[in-house]
């Protein structure tokens, strides 16, 4: 396929055309807990990387907005303060159908999603992630169901009491260690399908993604994930993953993350180690080692000294002005396209939690992306499914397999 185009002006004119035909689906975009504060309203053009100005330009049809809380040692301050960061997430966006009707919808399936669009409204498709702070017991899921949760993630940073995660982080983990999920995890595995959610595996380790796989009667979705076969951390989906996900019908979301789709060069790499030798840590060997905290002594570290340690990791992966761009990640959209077919990969940007690449760092330069993807050789078709036709398949299939078991629980015995 062709080299880099997503700059190329008439591949940019000819994505803008296409967007106002397709869906256009981005799978993963954080909202700021500053958001809607002065400086940050949704329909001005702010410093945040999604709002109404943005989503014009980009001509983006709906995203997955997320009601999330970040890593935290499990102290009962500390998940107090988790539980109060997502209800004020979830306010934030549910508060933009509330205050911009004409702008803004919630869409519970996939059918909304597409009345949405129609009314040229943006289809907001509400997700969790991080069960950490939620009371141990697969019930304590509902109620974030019954307010229009359509995607589950159970863990962030960090083991919890549900899985174990893809970055174990010692500090935040309490000594939760599953081998997979939990037997709480496995119940609530079922009990989403039961209610048509979408159990959302990207943030899940190996062995987790597993007992999903082995537990779920629906197809499952990586909203945001990357390919170990570029950068190879425990964080990224390698080659028998992808499969798997494929095999059950599931989805894999490409990340614009750029330390995901780029390994460190040698001078990075080199940087992080250091910093992992002032703080008296074993200096990382390999890739995967750099891009997460999983050394033991952590563990009994003050918070102080943790979250100093992990500001100063951050800055080192240089989040704020990514090595990666389009190219790179149009590399790994062949890649995976490759390997299971163009009906299993999609689109997360990750926005307003350090996504975003060189040339993709905003929801407003969405088009570029499109124009990626025509100069690699992807037809329209291709572009539709890639941005938006996949996950209403996808959502619509798993909905469909909780309809089917709540149908049979209701009929009567003979």
């Amino acid at each position: 396929m062709a080299t880099n185009a997503s700059q190329k002006p008439e591949l940019l004119a000819k994505a803008a055309e296409l967007h106002g035909r397709i869906i256009t689906f981005d799978s993963h975009v954080d909202i700021p807990l500053n958001f809607g504060s002065p400086g940050h309203e949704p329909d001005r053009d702010g410093p945040t990387k999604f709002n109404l100005p943005k989503v014009a330009r980009g001509r983006l049809s709906g995203a997955s907005l997320v009601v999330t809380a970040a890593a935290a040692r499990p102290t009962p301050e500390n998940l107090a303060r988790l539980r109060n960061d997502q209800e004020t997430r979830f306010r934030l966006i549910t508060g933009l159908a509330e205050a911009f009707p004409t702008r803004f919808g919630l869409a519970r399936s996939p059918d909304e999603f597409r009345k949405l669009v129609r009314e040229r409204k943006f289809a907001i498709v509400l997700s969790f992630q991080n069960a950490s702070a939620l009371a141990p017991q697969p019930e304590s899921i509902d109620p974030w169901i019954t307010r229009g949760v359509q995607m589950l993630a159970f863990t962030f940073i960090g083991n919890n009491p549900w899985a174990d995660s893809a970055r174990p982080y010692p500090f935040v983990a309490a000594g939760n260690k599953w081998n997979g999920l939990s037997p709480l995890g496995r119940a609530a595995v079922g009990r989403l399908n039961d209610l048509g959610i979408i159990v959302d595996v990207s943030q899940l380790s190996a062995a987790a993604l597993d007992d999903v796989l082995a537990t779920s009667r629906a197809p499952i979705v990586a909203s945001h994930s990357a390919l170990s076969a570029f950068v190879d951390t425990g964080r990224n989906l390698g080659d028998a993953d992808l499969a798997k996900i494929k095999s059950r019908g599931g989805l894999v979301q490409i990340v614009g993350f750029a330390p995901y789709l780029l390994a460190p060069d040698a001078a990075m790499m080199e940087e992080l180690r250091a910093t992992w030798r002032r703080y008296g840590l074993p200096a990382p060997q390999t890739v995967g080692a750099a891009l997460s905290v999983d050394d033991e002594e952590t563990a009994d570290w003050p918070e102080d000294k943790f979250w100093t340690f992990l500001h100063e990791f951050h800055d080192v992966l240089k989040l704020d002005r990514p090595v990666a761009g389009l190219n790179r990640y149009g590399e790994v959209m062949d890649y995976a396209v490759e390997r299971i077919g163009v009906d299993h990969v999609g689109i997360a940007s990750d926005f307003n939690h350090s996504g975003g690449l060189a040339d993709w760092m905003d929801v407003g330069q969405n088009l570029a992306v499109t124009a990626e993807l025509l100069g690699r050789g992807h037809d329209e078709p291709s572009v539709a499914k890639i941005w938006g036709e996949n996950f209403l398949r996808v959502w619509q299939d798993v909905q469909d397999a909780g309809a089917l078991k709540i149908a049979a629980m209701q009929r009567p015995l003979r």
